[in-house]
């Protein structure tokens, strides 16, 4: 009984975990002057071959909605100054 209620605790809690990561919990610790426009980073996107329907601020990222280079729809997380993938969450075609 003690390994069960054990096992629920552990999967309850790397369930948990988990959903805060699956909810866009990423930040990027960058001061305002440093960040690279939008448009840069959107132009650099097409330019890999993804369909970019928007690009907004989120948590001091940029949050990018859209098709990556391979058709996957996905909502990607980037660095503002480097571009440098933070996160992401695929969703379904």
């Amino acid at each position: 009984m003690k390994q069960a209620f054990f096992f629920s605790v552990v999967l309850l809690c790397v369930g948990a975990s988990g959903t805060a990561r699956a909810h866009g919990d990423f930040r990027c610790e960058v001061p305002k002057v440093e960040w690279k426009s939008q448009m840069d980073l959107q132009r650099k996107l097409t330019a890999e071959g993804w369909k970019v329907r928007q690009v907004k601020t989120d948590n001091g990222c940029y949050e990018v909605y859209g098709f990556d280079a391979k058709g996957q729809r996905t909502e990607t997380y980037f660095n503002p100054k480097t571009f440098e993938k933070v996160g992401e969450m695929k969703q379904p075609s």
